[in-house]
């Protein structure tokens, strides 16, 4: 699909490779989304833990993308059965988005 950038007013292929590697938005042309410092996009993992016999989800926000893999990689390298060790995952700066927790009492018993 043809859209004219709403910087350069130049016409650009929305579905190109090279406007998908560099993201942007729907009016913004590959080339204008790089000088303007990249997509503003936030980028947001999701992480797993079990607790009970339900597991519990946070959802975090990163300030980039180098961030957000190398939390990934230290949870994945840290978390499992009885491991308290935190892999440098607190000198990452992140912000809560979003939680689900589990429910250790799942039969409904106090």
């Amino acid at each position: 699909m043809l859209k004219i950038c709403r910087h350069c007013e130049d016409e650009f292929e929305t579905t190109s490779a090279y406007k998908r590697r560099v993201g942007g938005y729907i009016d913004e042309c590959p080339d204008c989304v790089e000088e303007n410092g990249g997509d503003p996009a936030p980028v947001i993992r999701g992480f797993v833990t079990g607790d009970g016999k339900m597991a519990a989800m946070q959802i975090l926000k990163f300030g980039s993308e180098s961030d957000a893999n190398q939390y990934g990689k230290n949870w994945n390298n840290n978390s499992g059965w009885q491991n308290r060790r935190t892999g440098s995952m607190n000198d990452i700066r992140f912000e809560k988005v979003g939680e689900n927790l589990g429910n250790a009492n799942h039969k409904g018993k106090a």
